[in-house]
């Protein structure tokens, strides 16, 4: 198996100074000029009532199973 360099020769790469630098404005600018594309959306803040709702749900049954238990006992 041959391994073969896939890296352009930086002598003979088109639009490079001598010494392997970039002209300048040859390459874009770092960043856009604003700060966010788009709107905003804040993300919903809290838990869900239906998850909430769930989980008091298992509670109360899990300590109505207990209280039965211990007045059973």
């Amino acid at each position: 198996m041959t391994h073969e360099n896939q890296d352009p020769d930086p002598r003979t790469a088109p639009g490079l100074d001598p010494g392997g630098g970039v002209p300048t404005g040859s390459t874009p600018p770092a960043e856009g000029s604003m700060s966010e594309t788009g709107p905003r959306h804040d993300p919903p803040r809290g838990w869900a009532k239906g998850p909430l709702i769930a989980i008091l749900a298992v509670v109360v049954l899990v300590a109505a199973f207990f209280l039965v238990y211990a007045l059973l006992i």
